[in-house]
């Protein structure tokens, strides 16, 4: 059976890199590419502010080539959407049929997402949707994933956890407030190892920041 091509929605987070290990088991379609937006002003992942050197060490360590939607900075709701329509155009002049993401369960993302593609050619799909985001979080520890806190919000979550590992010790910190895979914004995470990767990719805790109510940890190379 031929499988369908999927384009993944790459964050560079921990729950996107779930996704194309949970796809890659499944065998449901065939993972061709990462789909990332990032902010053009600052060379960086948008929302996670990861460092695009360090994205792309990620597309190679996964063997996928690498689809960068480069973003302004501000950027509009309209300019947004206009980039990814031009990129649903793409993927589909070049075979895809389905674009996959790591959202777990929020409803109005997976509502808006399913919107924005309909009448594309793309069907959209949720590989790792509504689970125990406990017994996730723990599963994925588990499987050897390894991440670090990119981003944390200081209103969810103590700002001296930004550049802490993602493990079982920071699992049994976090308040019960907040969700053990950040789902609603409380964190973000760099995914540096595990069996989505055909090796790891080093790195280390630079500066920490605060910037637009966020806090910060600039990942490097290690």
């Amino acid at each position: 059976m031929i499988r369908p091509k999927a384009l993944l929605s790459w964050s560079s987070g921990k729950d996107s890199a779930w996704a194309l290990h949970v796809l890659r088991q499944t065998a449901e379609v065939d993972v061709v590419g990462l789909l990332t937006t990032t902010n053009a002003a600052f060379d960086r992942v948008a929302m996670h502010g990861v460092r695009e050197s360090l994205l792309e060490a990620q597309a190679v360590a996964t063997g996928l080539p690498l689809w960068k939607v480069p973003l302004p900075w501000p950027c509009s709701n309209e300019a947004y959407e206009s980039r990814m329509a031009q990129v649903c155009l793409e993927a589909v002049a070049k075979g895809m049929g389905v674009m996959a993401f790591g959202d777990l369960f929020l409803e109005e993302v997976r509502d808006y997402r399913i919107q924005k593609l309909a009448g594309t050619g793309l069907r959209p799909l949720f590989p790792i949707w509504n689970p125990d985001t406990a017994g996730l979080a723990r599963e994925m520890v588990a499987a050897g994933l390894r991440a670090t806190l990119a981003c944390v919000d200081p209103r969810a979550l103590d700002a001296g956890l930004a550049g802490r590992e993602f493990d079982e010790a920071l699992l049994a910190e976090l308040p019960l407030s907040v969700d053990p895979c950040g789902e609603r914004g409380e964190f973000h995470t760099f995914a540096w190892d595990g069996p989505m990767f055909r090796h790891p990719i080093p790195v280390r805790r630079g500066e920490v920041v605060t910037r637009d109510g966020f806090v910060f940890a600039d990942l490097v190379s290690a």
